[in-house]
């Protein structure tokens, strides 16, 4: 249950109902067919491959601790005597099923009791219940009793119905170990100086004492056999040979007997049939004293030995792995097996195993399997950078035009020459460049300001500039507000003076501020008249001043960037984290940063990829990691997945009552199948980004993501768009006019006319008219088929919805209204009210067509499918592929030659395999580890 458990929730209750009173069968039966019976039970729920893995998992009690650790909660609670299974309710214990009724009455006013992560939760929406802990041990007739009322109170939604494992005897018997790990390596002796001239061989000394006595070798009185057979002495004492060396006794070699172990022990596997190879090589690792002498009279093909040797040369070359070393590949996955063990080998076994089922399921196999498993389609980069070159950003310096910088040399290749460590090399390129985003009226504005004047006058090769954050409103008055008066102060001394000189005058009045004061607007006259006795002081600052030009350009930047809460700095377009942006301590993270780019800089220019005719600013915003906005939702590395898998039977989505009763799997199929998309152009094309808005569009907020995700589609051409209704309310006709709309259109009409059509039905003004009783015929817009349209949407009925909602709630866990929006099955919400702008559409689209859907496109496209079918198995596996923890890039370990020295296990037809490569010397430490696991 605790294998199934993984593999989801859902999964793990529908197992619980199958084997419900499965322990009557334990007494009649031997264990082993008892053992059997359970599997042949999860065989339902689980695939050949995933039974395999169980068995393996059982093999080394991989989920013992995680039953010991609910029996032993069960121990802490404790237990009520004589009790197979009890209750606990907020502090209260039975074992009585006719008491649960009591216990709940008062329950919440009792302590809440804490869960744990790999706590069973019976599914529900609620969770704010009370909380009902069943401690049993599954398949009994007293788990059933409790289940059985449990589960109905939990489908009420009237409480939460948590199942722990709990057994009242468990077995005294004593559990044995499956196997055992002992090492057995070649012994190492000294070298000693012997007179060579004085000592008799051993071979000699043996014959000599063999006339004289008699010797008994595996019960043959090899002297007696001399003496009647003298004609067979050499017959005999090869036959002896062969005696000893076949025996347990373990004797000592020669040193020139070891050189060719190794290639007498590869010899000894190849020349055994494929399926007892393993076993071979199993035996020679973990025996090999016994093993040895008869190892050295193997004899050693030349073409094995050529073989092994190209091999050798060729591994060195491409995986850096010296000749006896060993390495173990699982799906191009380097297993180092000083670092994992059975457990660990097994959760990615697991992993793996869950990903190649699904994609058999969707019907790629063999060789495009192993392709698309080969697939690094994490990004390789968290940090995300911000496009700096914008309009709205004042910038105090530019190192490449300025004349203070003349004297600096302007060529990348200055960055090759060898430096003292951290050293920040001068050059006359705009490497390093620091945005800061600021309101000038917060309190620590200042003392960025002054940090800025810091960098600026030591002359670091850094490029600065500012965003200031102002108010958006049409007409304001810089008496009134500070931020608006320094800001047409600075246009007012810039256009006197120049850029740099404004800068200075408005840090000089931050520096004129005492430590925990705020800027003012006197604050900035005073500065004004001081540096400017003639100016015109109520002229620059009053509302209808010439100096306002700009004004909203920051705010409106700041607004589509997605930043969080100000100052924000970025440095090359990286944001700095909220603990990097003290003050105090930005100076040295400043610094630091400039170091770290320096390297990836170097690196640039000694590849060629960055050369003396490019523009470093354009380098740095062409990077893979740039983004047009910071949507934390959209970055974050916590994701969430819907598989897809097929239907083997055609549901039709509008029959709500056949598909309630679908698991979450099949109920995803079924709404996949049949969902209808839009595109930018009407021609069939595959289509890497599959997005869904889940919204209720009878709702503002639902209509202004549609109307978001319409704007991102004018401009792209990567993306389709399928519509799910989450209504907030019961649904009925009379408040679902505009879904029913929308969905009528998409059954009815073609691509161009649905997104015109959709366009006018987001509007505010359309969904007022709709509600004051107007016909929804009234918005059909020229080129739409009428007639059709008005037939499907006054048959249209409310399953279709329903259906929707359920999908909704059920598999995505959204409660009724709330938004959402997936791309490729990764599933971004719940959303707020205002989270997603067509800007971040852009995004979702830009990270997920770049990380993983451009390369499966591109596999998909080499396979021949249709537009839509292809566009939706695109879909499919990158939710698959994208749900796999990132892990480190695989490798394509191939051989060189493989007729003499590789022995290939064939997988089975028609089924999904791991692609397993071993490199081993099988008389090493590794082989004796390897050949267990690759006999498993």
């Amino acid at each position: 249950s605790e294998f199934i458990a993984e593999d989801g929730n859902e999964k793990f209750w529908q197992f619980l109902e199958t084997v419900r009173e499965l322990t009557v069968y334990k007494q009649g039966d031997s264990e082993h067919s008892y053992y059997n019976l359970i599997l042949k039970k999860a065989g339902q729920f689980l695939s050949n491959l995933q039974i395999n893995l169980l068995k393996f998992a059982l093999s080394i009690r991989a989920y013992s601790p995680t039953v010991q650790m609910f029996q032993q909660i069960a121990a802490d609670e404790p237990p009520p005597e004589g009790c197979s299974a009890f209750v606990v309710i907020h502090e209260k214990h039975t074992c009585k099923t006719n008491e649960i009724k009591k216990l709940l009455k008062k329950a919440t006013k009792r302590p809440r009791p804490y869960l744990f992560k790999g706590d069973h939760k019976f599914p529900t929406l609620k969770e704010d219940g009370p909380v009902v802990v069943l401690y049993a041990e599954m398949g009994t007739k007293d788990f059933v009793k409790f289940h059985k009322i449990l589960s109905e109170k939990a489908q009420k939604e009237e409480i939460v119905y948590v199942l722990r494992h709990y057994v009242q005897k468990p077995s005294s018997r004593k559990m044995y170990l499956s196997g055992y790990g002992v090492e057995l390596a070649i012994k190492s002796t000294e070298y000693k100086a012997v007179d060579d001239t004085q000592v008799k061989g051993s071979n000699e000394t043996k014959e000599e004492e063999d006339d004289e006595e008699e010797s008994d070798v595996q019960g043959f009185l090899f002297g007696k056999l001399k003496q009647m057979h003298p004609d067979l002495k050499n017959n005999l004492k090869e036959f002896k040979k062969y005696l000893i060396e076949t025996t347990n006794n373990t004797e000592p070699l020669k040193v020139w007997e070891l050189q060719d172990l190794s290639f007498q022990a590869a010899a000894r596997i190849m020349s055994n049939p494929v399926y007892d190879a393993l076993k071979v090589m199993k035996d020679i690792a973990q025996n090999f004293p016994v093993r040895a002498r008869s190892l050295t009279r193997v004899p050693v093909d030349k073409q094995m030995r050529n073989e092994i040797e190209e091999n050798q040369k060729y591994f060195h070359e491409i995986l850096g792995i010296q000749p006896g070393e060993a390495r173990l590949f699982l799906n191009g996955l380097h297993i180092d097996l000083d670092f994992h063990d059975p457990f660990s080998i097994l959760e990615t076994l697991k992993l793996e195993g869950k990903v190649m089922h699904g994609l058999h399921e969707l019907g790629i196999k063999e060789e495009i399997l192993s392709k698309f498993m080969r697939l690094h389609i994490h990004p390789t980069d968290d940090s995300y950078a911000l496009d700096i070159r914008h309009s709205s950003i004042i910038w105090l310096n530019n190192i490449e035009q300025d004349y203070s910088y003349s004297t600096w040399p302007a060529s990348y290749q200055e960055l090759l020459k060898p430096t003292f460590p951290g050293v920040i090399q001068q050059i006359r390129r705009n490497l390093y460049n620091l945005v800061l985003f600021v309101d000038p009226v917060q309190e620590d504005t200042g003392d960025y300001m002054k940090l800025a004047e810091l960098l600026y006058h030591h002359n670091v090769p850094l490029r600065i500039g500012f965003v200031f954050i102002l108010s958006t409103k049409e007409e304001i008055d810089g008496n009134e507000d500070a931020g608006i008066a320094l800001w047409r102060t600075f246009n007012y001394i810039a256009e006197e003076s120049d850029t740099s000189q404004a800068f200075t005058s408005i840090i000089n009045i931050y520096h004129e501020l005492k430590d925990g004061n705020v800027l003012t607007v006197n604050h900035v006259k005073d500065a004004l008249r001081s540096e400017y006795p003639h100016a015109d002081v109520q002229r620059i600052l009053d509302v209808h001043s010439e100096y306002d030009e700009g004004r909203k350009a920051g705010a409106t930047f700041y607004k589509k960037t997605g930043l969080g809460p100000l100052p924000q700095a970025l440095f090359n377009g990286v944001p700095f984290n909220r603990e990097e942006m003290d003050a105090a301590e930005l100076e040295t993270v400043i610094l630091q940063r400039i170091i770290d780019a320096t390297g990836f800089f170097q690196r640039a220019v000694f590849m060629g990829v960055l050369n003396d005719n490019m523009n470093a600013i354009d380098f740095l915003m062409d990077q893979h990691n740039v983004v047009s906005r910071i949507n934390p939702t959209i970055l974050g590395a916590e994701r969430k997945y819907i598989h897809f898998r097929p239907t083997s039977v055609p549901f039709d989505v509008e029959d709500f009552s056949t598909f309630s009763f679908l698991d979450s799997q099949d109920k995803s199929a079924v709404i996949s199948d049949s969902m209808k998309y839009l595109t930018k152009k009407d021609e069939d094309a595959l289509y890497a980004v599959t997005i869904w808005i889940i919204a209720d569009f009878d709702k503002p907020t639902g209509r202004r993501l549609l109307s978001n995700a319409l704007k991102h589609l004018k401009r792209s051409s990567h993306t389709r768009i399928g519509i799910l209704n989450n209504p907030s309310s019961k649904i009925k006709e009379d408040n679902t006019a505009i879904a029913r709309g929308i969905l009528t259109a998409f059954l009815t009409q073609n691509n161009s006319n649905i997104k015109s059509f959709l366009s006018k039905l987001s509007k505010e003004e359309t969904a007022k008219s709709l509600a004051a009783g107007t016909k929804i015929a009234k918005f059909l817009i020229p080129g739409m088929d009428d007639d059709t349209f008005e037939k499907k949407y006054n048959t249209l009925g409310l399953d279709l919805i329903k259906t929707h909602q359920m999908f909704c709630q059920e598999v995505l866990k959204l409660l009724p209204g709330q938004m959402a929006v997936m791309s490729n099955g990764r599933v971004l919400g719940p959303l707020g009210e205002n989270e997603f702008y067509a800007e971040d559409f852009n995004l979702l689209e830009k990270i997920t067509y770049s990380t993983s859907a451009e390369k499966i496109k591109a596999i998909v496209k080499e396979m021949g499918n249709s537009s839509k079918s292809g566009s939706d198995l695109i879909m499919k596996i990158d939710a698959l592929l994208s749900s796999l923890p990132k892990t480190e890039m695989r490798q394509d370990a191939e051989l060189l030659k493989e007729q003499h020295s590789v022995v290939k296990v064939d997988p089975q037809q028609n089924e999904p395999f791991y692609d397993v490569f071993a490199i081993v010397d099988p008389l090493t430490r590794e082989a004796q580890k390897m050949a267990h696991l690759l006999i498993v």
